[in-house]
């Protein structure tokens, strides 16, 4: 998110009275082991005011009337980013009535998550406590569909406009399917209707003609508007315009091999900004993705094989294999009520190939990278956005705490349901033994 866009959201959190980081609020995290992710760490101090970093490095003097939070023998690190959930549009996955991620419809472009994310979902809070701070909620839709555009959120706010950080920032586009791939986060098999292979391969022909007229709409409306034409405003052309100007990445959905590849050389005939979500059998091509430049936003490594005869630890070796041949990587859950279980993603690829130091770029910095955020997200440096945790360990060990939580340059709590259940259950009366 640019300066101009967060300006404009802090003007508007003004007028209508909401929470924005209060002028002149300061906090100074000190003798904590700062991972900035750009060099290598030390014991200093980071400082944060107005919700961006102001100060950070070993000799950083705390600003008078400062909070301090006293980070000794504590690690801090940038806040994480779930690249692409369903976090705010999903509370019971089994109850219809809970679900806001998917529009009726398969093209959809004018839609923005955003408008439907619930602020007071129990998720968040568990999310964040153990240290998303974060996320891209993505609508959902079927094989082939434009389901709209994903929104970047902060997860901490009373409304949905305190936790914007940008409400269309890319366009999510299920790449259409000829079989293969699959699981958890996104997978699909078939071209999306029955029938013998020729029938697979007209209606995958079909879909992408579909897309393919989607975008040349999105052209012509662009042409003419610049041309000052007077035509009639259309909200999903001009959504679609932003695709084909490259104002916003697309979430190129896509599992298998052959799907990626397909996805991919369509994206790049089209001129698209993207990146390729899923990934499921992404290593089976990761040195052609690497020649291509291509970037992979991983569906979660704690699944099952895709198929009968993949080995138990294709989801596990996957992250590790693509990093040794240079994509660029990044993990998300696609979820929401697993959003938390985000860093573990992550740690179960590492006794299977990938650096701890990947790792953790591939949760806190990379997406940002990916998407055209790294100026305001993603490492701790001076003008970013005050999105940072303190942790009594590495983030990515699940027996780690998060104990300092800051979101949008605001202090959070990390109290959350799952702590609060715990302390109920954990002082239970004990049950009394009659004699």
């Amino acid at each position: 998110m640019s300066r101009r866009i967060w300006g404009a959201v802090g003007a508007l959190m003004l007028t209508l009275g909401l929470s924005a980081p209060v002028a002149g609020q300061t906090f100074a995290i000190q003798g904590g082991t700062v991972h900035t992710l750009t060099g290598d760490a030390f014991v200093g101090t980071v400082v944060i005011r107005d919700g961006r970093i102001l100060a950070v490095g070993p000799n950083v003097s705390v600003p008078a009337g400062a909070e301090v939070i006293d980070a000794t023998g504590r690690h801090v690190y940038p806040g994480m980013f779930d690249a692409v959930t369903t976090l705010g549009l999903t509370e019971v996955g089994a109850v219809d009535v809970t679900n806001d991620s998917r529009e009726q419809g398969d093209f959809n472009p004018h839609l923005q998550a955003a408008t439907a994310v619930h602020p007071s979902t129990e998720h968040i809070p568990v999310t964040r406590a153990n240290g998303i701070t974060h996320a891209m909620a993505v609508p959902q839709g079927g094989n082939g569909a434009i389901p709209g555009q994903a929104s970047l959120i902060g997860l901490d706010g009373w409304t949905v406009e305190e936790m914007w950080m940008d409400a269309g920032a890319a366009m999510s586009i299920n790449y259409p399917s000829l079989g293969g791939g699959g699981g958890r986060g996104g997978g699909r098999r078939g071209g999306g209707a029955g029938g013998g292979w020729s029938q697979v391969e007209a209606r995958y022909a079909e879909q992408v003609a579909q897309l393919d007229e989607w975008l040349a709409a999105g052209r012509q409306y662009s042409q003419a508007i610049q041309a000052g034409a007077d035509i009639r405003r259309d909200l999903k052309l001009e959504a679609m315009a932003r695709v084909v100007n490259r104002d916003i990445p697309v979430l190129l959905s896509a599992n298998g091999g052959r799907d990626i590849r397909n996805a991919v050389e369509w994206a790049e005939r089209q001129n698209l900004r993207f990146v390729i979500t899923g990934g499921r059998e992404a290593w089976t091509i990761a040195d052609w993705l690497a020649e291509h430049g291509v970037p992979v936003i991983l569906s979660p490594t704690q699944a099952m094989p895709s198929g009968s005869d993949a080995s138990y630890s294709e989801a596990y070796s996957n992250p590790g294999r693509l990093h040794a041949a240079g994509v660029k990587i990044a993990f998300a859950t696609f979820n929401s009520s697993d959003s938390r279980t985000l860093p573990y993603e992550a740690a179960m690829a590492v006794p299977f190939g990938l650096p701890v130091e990947a790792a953790l770029d591939a949760v806190m910095k990379n997406g940002a990278e990916m998407l055209g955020l790294s100026g305001d997200l993603g490492t701790i440096e001076v003008g970013k956005m005050g999105n940072v945790i303190v942790t009594d360990g590495n983030p990515l060990e699940i027996q780690t705490e998060v104990t300092d939580l800051f979101i949008l340059g605001r202090k959070v709590s990390t109290d959350n349901r799952h702590r609060s259940l715990y302390e109920k259950y954990r002082a239970r009366p004990r049950a009394r033994v009659i004699s």
